[in-house]
C-alpha cells in the first residue's frame, strides 16, 4: 500500500479537559498535532507539532495509544497510524479558550470536558468514550472505516 500516513499526537489534560483544536472550515475537533516529517520520529514530531500549534515548549510523559486507522477517500485507500503521546504537567499548561494556531485565524484551541467528549464532533471517534485514568500501558487501537 503506498498511501500510508505517520502522525503524531498530543493527549494534554487540564482539569479533566482534554485540548483540541478546530479550524474554522472543519466540522470536527481534533487533537494538537499532525504529521511524522522525514527523518523525524514520533516524540520528536509532537513536541515540534505542540510548539508549532501552541507555542509551548511541552514534554512527553510516555506513549499511550498507538492506533492504525484504514479509510478510503476518492477511490484512494489510505492505512494512518498515529502515535498519541501523553504530555507531562498538563495542570500547568497555560492556554486560554479560542487561543489561535500557527494556522492564524481559522484555528483555534479548545479545552473540552473529558466526561462529555461524547457530545462532540471529534476525531478520532474512538476518544468519546475513553477513560483517560485507565491508560496504564500503551494501547493499541486498530479502526476499519467503511
Amino acid at each position: 500500500m503506498k498511501n500510508i500516513i505517520c502522525r503524531a499526537a498530543a493527549f494534554i489534560i487540564k482539569e479533566n479537559k482534554l485540548l483540541f483544536a478546530k479550524n474554522v472550515n472543519s466540522p470536527y475537533y481534533y487533537l494538537v498535532g499532525g504529521k511524522i516529517e522525514e527523518n523525524e520520529s514520533s516524540e520528536e514530531a509532537v513536541i515540534r507539532e505542540l510548539f508549532e500549534e501552541t507555542g509551548l515548549k511541552l514534554e512527553i510523559d510516555r506513549l499511550a495509544i498507538v492506533q492504525e486507522r484504514f479509510y478510503g477517500v476518492d477511490n484512494q485507500n489510505y492505512h494512518e497510524i498515529v502515535f498519541f503521546y501523553l504530555i507531562k504537567n498538563g495542570d500547568n499548561v497555560n492556554i486560554v479558550e479560542n487561543t489561535f494556531t500557527d494556522q492564524g485565524t481559522d484555528e483555534t484551541l479548545h479545552w473540552l470536558p473529558l466526561n462529555s467528549l461524547n457530545e462532540f464532533n471529534i476525531v478520532p471517534k474512538f476518544l468519546k468514550t475513553k477513560s483517560f485514568n485507565a491508560i496504564k500501558a500503551i494501547e493499541h487501537v486498530i479502526v476499519k472505516e467503511e
